[in-house]
């Protein structure tokens, strides 16, 4: 899955949309989804942050293997994008249950009182990786120092945060915007490039003397893919998001076991994928939706602390204008409390 654009949502694009979407979600857009969840069938709208590509497998794989049917639900995904605000989408009732890239969007959503929670986590870890070459490595925070590093403007904060973390100064780093290409490393323009681990076709031009070194390794250890929904769908239909939840956890774990069929699946709904790009890709988004963690936690596993780490690190560099959200209103652990016993652990 392309993914340059961090969150598919910058920070000031979030706080352009805030008014829109809390005015909307107050005015009665809430009551359509009510009016869906009060059918026999209820219709879960999955809202994506970014273009659908390999970090939706398990819902689709769910879907065509009929989890969620066995639910009483029926999926549709709405794909993102560059000028689409996900989380105000989901806030303001157009979809029940959203995905974003990352969860610092969600933590400043939440800052600015739009009702929604994460409910799970994707990737374990955040393949936002920093990558260079073996002529000039970067292998840890402390190799930056005195480089160039090419990276979209939307994730220069995780620089900062990353920076930050390990005690270096800004301005011993200097910083390139650059687009969706690895070519400011190819060209010398860079000594780093930066990108999403799991996009295998855009780093397959840099070969075999790439060397990565990811945003989780450095110290800065976000959730990708996290999972929200409101306030109010948690407390008026908690059966259907445990639902939601339970079907999508089932077709991460098939996943697991047929990753070539899942890949065929992905490919027969999105043709415009390339199915070698895609099947050289699966393992990676495999490892990242399972690891050491969810061999005791179950998929989508989670923890109140890391969260905590991350609205610290965020509130230490000034990002939340209103001040800090607490921890518990923009994460709970009770669906995954609830679905326990269908949470593949694998590992």
């Amino acid at each position: 899955m392309t993914r340059y654009m961090l969150d598919g949502l910058s920070r000031r694009n979030l706080l352009r949309n805030m008014g829109v979407a809390a005015g909307a979600a107050f005015t009665g857009s809430v009551v359509g989804i009510d009016r869906v969840w009060g059918a026999d069938t209820f219709a879960v709208t999955l809202q994506l942050g970014w273009l659908a590509g390999n970090g939706i497998l398990g819902e689709l794989a769910a879907d065509e293997q009929g989890f969620f049917a066995e639910e009483g639900l029926t999926l549709e995904v709405v794909p993102g994008g560059p000028n689409i605000d996900g989380v105000a989408s989901v806030a303001s009732g157009r979809a029940n249950l959203g995905s974003i890239s990352s969860s610092p969007s969600l933590m400043l959503a939440r800052s600015q009182g739009l009702p929604v929670k994460c409910i799970a986590a994707g990737y374990q870890q955040h393949p936002f990786t920093y990558f260079s070459l073996e002529k000039n490595p970067v292998r840890e925070p402390k190799d930056l120092v005195g480089k160039t590093v090419a990276t979209n403007g939307t994730a220069r904060i995780l620089l900062q945060a990353l920076l930050a973390a390990n005690d270096i100064s800004e301005d011993q780093v200097e910083v390139l915007v650059m687009g969706a290409d690895m070519s400011p490393l190819l060209t010398g323009q860079a000594d780093v490039v930066t990108g999403w681990k799991t996009n295998i076709n855009a780093l397959s031009v840099l070969g075999e003397d790439r060397v990565d070194m990811t945003l989780w390794d450095a110290g800065i250890q976000l959730y990708a893919n996290p999972y929200y929904v409101t306030d109010s769908s948690l407390a008026q239909h908690p059966d259907q998001v445990s639902g939601m939840l339970r079907a999508i956890a089932r077709g991460w774990g098939w996943v697991h076991d047929n990753p070539e069929a899942a890949v065929d699946i992905l490919v027969g709904r999105y043709p415009n994928l390339d199915r070698e790009s895609e099947l050289a890709a699966v393992d990676s988004v495999i490892d990242f939706s399972f690891g050491e963690a969810t061999v005791s936690g179950g998929w989508g596993t989670m923890t109140r602390e890391n969260w905590q780490a991350q609205i610290d690190i965020y509130d230490r560099l000034g990002q939340f204008e209103n001040g800090a959200p607490a921890v518990d209103d923009v994460m709970t652990l009770s669906v995954l409390e609830d679905i326990s016993s269908a949470r593949p652990t694998y590992g």
